[in-house]
């Protein structure tokens, strides 16, 4: 049987937050851009730079989705403890 885990420290729950915080701003950007785009305040092809920008970030964020949901634990280590102390 494998050995549990411990539990994180203060630190790296603070840079797990600050990660996905980042990536919920970047996934906000790309949304904020699409909306705009959907909207006509601009064309794409108006603003090219921005355009390659966001297509990146996009890229970015489906990768980081992609790699997050293979090496994530599923499986909340507090409610893993709270089940095994009521005997289930």
């Amino acid at each position: 049987m494998a050995e549990p885990r411990p539990l994180p420290t203060r630190g790296e729950r603070m840079v797990r937050t600050l990660g996905d915080t980042f990536w919920v701003l970047i996934l906000s950007l790309i949304v904020l851009f699409a909306f705009f785009v959907a909207l006509g305040a601009f064309s794409p092809s108006e603003v090219i730079g921005l355009t390659v920008v966001m297509i990146g970030l996009t890229a970015a964020w489906i990768a980081h989705a992609f790699w997050d949901a293979r090496h994530r634990d599923s499986r909340d280590p507090a409610s893993i403890r709270a089940r095994e102390r009521r005997g289930f």
